[in-house]
């Protein structure tokens, strides 16, 4: 027989519990045994009313019991637009046992991105990176998790959690492998939409099979409860129109029993016609009835807490339903004692202690049943009380959301400033519902499109497409001035480019920048203009579009950030073509002031966007000033980091860095790199140019280290392969590609690549063989099966070296060169290239140089450099071929020289 009864201190709302309290028994007794064991996630799953919240306490109580630290918190229905309110509950116990600069010390460098949104903070200037103060959260419970082990987290109504908390929490559960946690989560199983659900799934799958999934009462435990709560005389017919009635709802059952001891029914078939209307006024339309009957004041009183929903006192709700303190603490009292309201702290007195509702169907009830005109006005009222409590616009702003549309140009402000907070810690659709309300205000007609111009703004990030509209809308009304406008269009080229809508992201440049006279400007959407056209991959966008760039930068001396910008795209594409490696490095010094970025040019500066100063790195990086190059992406990643910028920028920033020292020649330092980069951009998002900058560059430092089969499956995991993207990726990605296919003995396969790469290099003029590689491949490729083209591939790639000039290409060429010919003619050509290479920042490729010469000059001495040169750039295929060479030659082995250290 099925055991019914719960164990004696288990409370009614656990009646036929057992198998779940066991199964969180057994969980919390698993993070208790061993402080290294991982964490994990507990799910509860159920409808409202079937115990979630009670097991969560059950939880608490086992949890407590065995000696752990347990923070807990709540979503609230009408909360889930204030951001990280959950999160905040969450931290509340740690939060408040640290001293400010206790928490500025333990939080160390998240302090700043973090602290804002947990609201111990002041935010920055920028506003945060929604990403990168994710990123600070879970860094910041993760810590304080260390500290306080064992800890169990508790979220209930998590269907309710705001979307930011939501999206910690998700990404937390991913981290339990190195934490032991307990996360132990309830939710209702409908009810989320959007983000919020991708995020719950998140913890559902993080749970696994961990999962309790609560049902109704049988009617053999409905029987038993009321038993126990009525007495044993309570007879069979009455017992099973209990259950009936309440369907075997666990709240609905134990709020019936209570009522009818409240009645004083007697427990038997007599009374058990008066049980169904009894039940009705637990929930809906009969609890409003029977909150009716407490009388008006303690209906305006529910009625206030309802509206408040979070951190309710008697002194707000008083302030909020307009009635004396007195009659409020008499109102707080009824409702108590009505099981409407209740304290967290049953024995602390009303006026002293926050209130909340006994369930959320009850606060849901009562907050439905305010008629609209009534609960809007409340709505406003409870705006100015969050804001006369000094807690500011943002936290006011669920309120502000809610008020009657009127006209009203003080709140629009108030909506305008409440986003600004909103973004300033990072939750950006938090700012989006703020300036969506006030456009519905409507704004006054010369602030309207300064709202949508913000709204614009507030979404670049999250949805292209709608910034797109708002900003459309707003250069479309008379109102923004001249500087305002042109960073609209700027702002709207961004988003059209974000949304692969690079063209018309052109176009619009173009159109705004004839509108404008000669000036500052104007040069800045020609250099805008310009920008976009330089990373198409395809066909050039405006013809003549080098020769109009060159002529106009030749105009400029770098005297205000425009004309630096232009000279940076003039170094660009001077660059990708293959011009001369002198006149590209004079063109990107002529930018800098004093040898670094000018104010205002920065890597977190919004007016020109981080794909400007890319450009400038990779011009240094492919014309041999690696040294500039790498202070340049260091610098982005600093800056990035430091701000808190965790999203799509510094997956780029990791991507660049990985460049500059796979060109460098240190390669496990730019795989490493490389690794995080991809990690990061799978989270932005697959297929976006910073997806391919990544994955591209991951494939090239791995054939580089000889690590050709994890190569391949590495591009066969990320999709390494056409179609590719619309921007420019460095290196050329088909190159690349060819290059592998090449590796994995894929012949044919490889050169149809290199021959793509070939076709659309020629289109776009991009002549630079150190960037787009695909020349010398191709050459070795053919050297049988088409010697003369090879010949003359090799030969072209050695011109075109030339004319670029630098010690690299001129010694990748004479590589090239050396491996289509035999003999004393090879011989001379290796040891040319060593010669070059020799001088090049780029030690792999001196590496391989010093090897292949080593080999065709049966060169024992010049092979143990070779391996010394491949050892210390963690080159291992390399390594191994010139060890092969050397065993051959029957020399002896060496190792690493006494004291040396591998890079």
């Amino acid at each position: 027989m099925t055991k019914v009864r719960p164990a004696a201190a288990a409370s009614a709302s656990l009646w036929e519990r057992d198998k779940e309290v066991a199964a969180i028994e057994r969980v919390v007794d698993t993070l208790c045994a061993d402080r290294s064991s991982s964490g994990r996630v507990h799910l509860l799953r159920g409808d409202a009313g079937l115990g979630k919240t009670a097991l969560l306490a059950e939880t608490r109580r086992i949890a407590e019991a065995r000696g752990c630290t347990v923070w807990s918190a709540r979503g609230g229905e009408t909360l889930r637009s204030v951001p990280f309110n959950v999160v905040r509950q969450l931290l509340q116990p740690a939060l408040l046992s640290l001293h400010p600069e206790e928490a500025r010390e333990y939080l160390g460098d998240w302090y700043d991105i973090a602290g804002p949104a947990l609201g111990i903070a002041e935010p920055g200037e920028i506003p945060a990176d929604p990403q990168g103060v994710c990123d600070g959260l879970v860094a910041a419970v993760t810590r304080l998790a260390r500290r306080d082990w064992p800890l169990v987290l508790l979220v209930d109504d998590a269907h309710w959690a705001d979307q930011e908390t939501l999206r910690w929490l998700a990404a937390f559960v991913e981290r339990l492998d190195e934490l032991s946690v307990l996360v132990v989560v309830a939710r209702r199983p409908t009810e989320v939409k959007g983000d919020s659900a991708r995020y719950l799934d998140t913890v559902a799958e993080a749970a696994g099979q961990s999962v309790t999934s609560l049902s109704v009462l049988t009617p053999e435990a409905v029987a038993g409860l009321t038993r126990a709560t009525l007495g044993e005389h309570s007879d069979d017919p009455f017992c099973r129109e209990v259950w009936a009635v309440t369907g075997g709802n666990p709240y609905d059952t134990v709020e019936l029993l209570a009522k009818v001891q409240d009645r004083a029914l007697a427990p038997g078939e007599s009374s058990a016609t008066e049980l169904r209307p009894l039940n009705r006024s637990a929930r809906g339309g009969g609890l409003v009835t029977r909150l009716e009957q407490l009388g008006v004041d303690a209906t305006r009183f529910a009625m206030a807490a309802a509206i408040l929903g979070a951190e309710i006192t008697v002194d707000q709700a008083a302030r909020l339903a307009g009635m004396r303190h007195e009659v409020a603490v008499r109102c707080a009292e009824l409702l108590r004692n009505s099981r409407i309201l209740t304290a967290p702290d049953a024995a602390a007195v009303p006026a002293d202690d926050g209130l909340e509702f006994v369930h959320p169907l009850i606060a849901t009830a009562v907050y439905d049943s305010i008629p609209d005109g009534l609960r809007k006005a409340m709505h406003g009222i409870a705006a100015q009380v969050v804001i006369d409590a000094g807690k500011g616009l943002a936290a006011a702003s669920r309120h502000l959301l809610q008020v009657h549309a009127d006209d009203d140009e003080e709140l629009v402000e108030q909506l305008r400033e409440a986003a600004r907070e909103h973004l300033a810690v990072g939750a950006p659709d938090a700012a989006r519902r703020c300036l969506e309300r006030a456009l519905r205000e409507p704004p006054a007609p010369d602030v309207h499109p300064h709202v949508l111009y913000e709204l614009g703004c507030a979404t670049l990030l999250t949805s292209p497409a709608r910034t797109i509209e708002h900003l459309r809308t707003a250069l479309a009304m008379p109102g923004l001035d001249n500087a305002k406008r042109v960073d609209a269009v700027y702002r709207l080229s961004q988003a059209l480019t974000h949304n692969d809508q690079l063209e018309e992201a052109v176009r619009t440049v173009e159109a705004e920048a004839a509108r404008q006279t000669t000036g500052p400007a104007r040069m800045r959407l020609q250099a805008v203009q310009f920008m976009w056209e330089g990373i198409y991959a395809g066909e050039t966008t405006s013809p003549g579009r080098s020769q109009k760039l060159s002529t106009l930068a030749a105009t400029c001396t770098g005297r205000d950030n425009a004309e630096r910008a232009l000279l940076i795209l003039r170094g660009f594409d001077a660059m990708t073509h293959g011009e001369n490696a002198e006149v590209v490095a004079e063109l990107c010094d002529r930018a800098l002031v004093n040898g670094r970025l000018a104010p205002g040019l920065g890597w977190t500066d919004p007016e020109w966007g981080l794909e400007l100063l890319m450009m400038l790195a990779s011009s240094y990086a492919y014309t041999d000033r690696l040294d500039r190059a790498e202070a340049l992406f260091n610098e982005a990643l600093r800056a990035y980091t430091t701000a808190g910028w965790s999203g799509g920028h510094l997956a780029v920033a990791h991507a660049y860095l990985g460049l500059g020292l796979r060109r460098r020649g240190r390669l496990r330092e730019a795989e490493e790199t490389l690794r995080e980069s991809l990690r990061i951009a799978e989270r932005v998002g697959r297929g976006l140019p910073l997806y391919w900058s990544a994955i591209c560059n991951l494939v090239d430092t791995l054939l580089a280290r000889g690590h050709t089969q994890e190569a391949w499956e590495i591009s066969e995991q990320y999709g390494f392969a056409p179609p590719y993207p619309s921007t420019i990726v460095l290196p050329d990605p088909r190159s690349v590609r060819g290059r592998l296919l090449l590796a994995v003995g894929r012949a044919q396969d490889g050169i149809n690549e290199l021959e793509e790469a070939e076709k659309a290099a020629a289109v776009r003029g991009h002549l630079n063989p150190v960037m787009v590689p695909w020349a010398a491949d191709l050459a070795k490729a053919l050297v049988t099966q088409d010697p003369a083209r090879a010949a003359r591939l090799a030969s072209d790639a050695r011109r075109q070296a030339e004319r670029f000039g630098t010690d690299t290409a001129i010694g990748e060429a004479l590589r090239c060169a050396a491996a289509l010919e035999t003999g004393q003619r090879a011989v001379r050509l290796a040891g040319q290239a060593v010669t070059y290479l020799e001088a090049s920042p780029c030690q792999y490729e001196h590496a391989a140089a010093r090897v292949e010469f080593g080999i065709l000059s049966r060169s024992a001495s010049e092979l143990h450099r070779g391996l010394t040169l491949a050892r210390s750039c963690d080159a291992d295929g390399l390594a191994a071929q010139a060890q092969t060479a050397l065993d051959a030659l029957g020399a002896p082995a060496v190792g690493l020289v006494p004291g040396q250290k591998r890079r």
